[in-house]
């Protein structure tokens, strides 16, 4: 009997972040902080509209697109927060942020187009850029930057087959963040060179002692970028599987085709709670912003204080410190935290090969839970200490 599987998914690598946690789930009294995920509830009124709408019967289809209702908040929000004017024609909802970027990708694609991706970042890049016959090109980001894309490791990377930047900012899993004057530098080659940026700004509401700047908003970028974007993280709304893009019309149109044939429309229940999200959720955003905040700010500390080099996060609720002095890959130091403390985290290399020597760990835990956890982690190291030593 022939082969029934496709070559490119036989050869793709599962998720790095799944199998800590299938353990996890059978390892009675472990913790985990792998999980990038709000530890809070959608918030009250939000629920509250979702059930309002099954009682009222709205359970169909909406358009293929979204709700026009959805569509013009998710304008009035972009204008309102970034500075960014859409028209609703320019919006797509869609089935969380994944299912934006994969859109994106599919819709601008040719085989064999190069697109650039910073790492280390969220997982699904690399894999969705090979489902659409391009090519990924990985661009490694470095702590002594802050993990910013920077102008000249933009330029070296940039080939005549180049196409496409993921822009992965507020970054998963290091948490760090370009300003406007980073974006401005890179923007400035993007129009030069004639690429194309899909912005994923999952984590834009997420950002700490500074507002978060869409490289959309930047000279002659609109017209180039697709921004994904989605109620996730902002609104601990991860269930609900909410997300959408805008960007040029004569993309957004292509997208649309696709997700009409892949997927039809984004769940009816969880756009009208969307709705309701944009127009009376700023307060709610802002409580777990400062929650994070505060863990973000005990973690780094925690961490530092019990030896662990830690640069300082300015986005999204994940830290990446570094374990290069302890002799052990990422894995190997996950591996044995898991076995002898009982402790979940994620080993950099999940998040692409120029993750070795980090780990991530989320704050989107209480504060009770993270000092538990960072005493289990510094019995560890001190353990480990000793022995090297």
């Amino acid at each position: 009997m022939r082969n029934p599987l496709n070559k490119k998914v036989q050869v793709m690598k599962p998720s790095g972040i799944r199998k800590f946690f299938d353990v996890v789930s059978e390892m009675k009294d472990a913790i985990s902080l792998g999980v990038g995920e709000p530890d809070f509830e959608t918030p009250w009124h939000i629920r509250e509209e979702a059930i309002y709408s099954l009682e009222k019967g709205r359970t169909v289809y909406t358009s293929n697109a979204g709700l026009k209702e959805l569509k013009v908040e998710i304008c009035n929000y972009l204008k309102r927060r970034y500075g960014l004017d859409y028209p609703d024609k320019d919006v797509l909802v869609t089935i969380g942020g994944s299912e934006a970027i994969d859109a994106a990708l599919r819709a601008m694609v040719d085989p064999g187009d190069e697109v650039l991706i910073p790492e280390p970042c969220y997982v699904s890049y690399v894999p969705c850029v090979a489902l659409a016959d391009g090519v990924p090109v990985t661009i490694e980001l470095k702590a002594e930057n802050e993990f910013r894309l920077t102008k000249k490791e933009l330029l070296d990377a940039i080939t005549d087959k180049t196409k496409i930047l993921i822009m992965p900012f507020p970054n998963n899993p290091t948490g760090a963040i370009m300003e406007e004057k980073d974006l401005r530098e890179i923007a400035e080659v993007v129009v030069e060179k004639d690429l194309f940026v899909i912005s994923d700004e999952i984590y834009s509401e997420l950002t700490y002692g500074r507002n978060h700047v869409s490289i959309a908003s930047m000279p002659g970028m609109k017209e180039r970028t697709i921004v994904i974007n989605g109620f996730s993280k902002s609104y601990a709304m991860t269930g609900w599987r909410l997300g959408y893009a805008v960007g040029p019309e004569e993309i957004i149109k292509q997208m649309i085709k696709i997700h009409q044939f892949a997927i039809m429309c984004a769940p009816t229940t969880s756009q009208y709670a969307a709705v309701e999200a944009l127009r009376n959720g700023d307060p709610d955003v802002e409580m777990m912003r400062d929650a994070y905040d505060k863990r973000r700010r005990f973690l780094v500390a925690r961490l530092r204080e019990i030896g662990l080099e830690c640069f300082e996060p300015y986005g999204a609720f994940y830290v990446f410190p570094s374990i290069r002095g302890f002799g052990m890959t990422s894995d190997e130091f996950a591996t044995k935290l898991l076995e002898e403390e009982k402790l979940a985290i994620v080993p950099g290399t999940a998040f692409g090969d120029c993750g070795e020597g980090f780990l991530r760990i989320s704050y989107a835990y209480s504060i009770e839970q993270l000092k538990t956890a960072l005493d289990r982690m510094e019995n560890f190291i001190k353990r480990h200490r000793k022995q090297d030593i």
